[in-house]
């Protein structure tokens, strides 16, 4: 994602351009990198929950009651 700038950062004179600076670029995009997996990740595991409590839900029968013979004559 950021391979932008070593890119354009090779073509040039970078003597004015401080190491730890490229090494903390550098380090910001791995770190960018492994976030938006484990982002993917998370929401993976989101949806398969939401999946599992939607089948749960779904298997729930609650239970019906024969109210036919009954009434307010009765």
């Amino acid at each position: 994602m950021f391979n932008w700038f070593g890119n354009f950062v090779k073509d040039y004179d970078v003597e004015d351009i401080d190491e730890s600076l490229l090494d903390r670029i550098f380090d910001l995009e791995s770190r960018v990198l492994k976030l938006e997996t484990e982002n993917v990740e998370l929401t993976n595991c989101l949806y398969e929950v939401e999946n599992r409590l939607q089948s749960q839900i779904d298997n729930i029968h609650p239970v019906t009651y024969n109210l036919n013979n009954y009434g307010l004559d009765n």
